[in-house]
């Protein structure tokens, strides 16, 4: 417990558990675009799945995960037609 507690003093915190599942869920979603945008030569759904990967490493809020999240997804289907 005192290691939580050095990590709060250092302003460090830990996500929530529903953030760690955006994060997951979107990266699995993003990995298979770009498997789906590489196989078929599609550049706008490969680089959308590339975004959809690693963009949890540049936001912090839960509610921004999950807004960029699924504009990033109206992305790929959207490019997709």
């Amino acid at each position: 417990m005192d290691t939580l507690d050095t990590l709060k003093a250092m302003g460090l915190t830990l996500p929530s558990p529903a953030y760690i599942f955006g994060a997951i869920v979107f990266g699995l979603v993003g990995f298979a675009a770009w498997r789906y945008g590489k196989k078929t030569e599609h550049a706008p759904t490969k680089w959308l799945g590339v975004a959809l990967m690693f963009y949890p490493y540049a936001i912090s809020r839960t509610w921004m995960l999950y807004a960029v999240g699924v504009a990033l997804c109206a992305g790929i289907l959207y490019s997709r037609r």
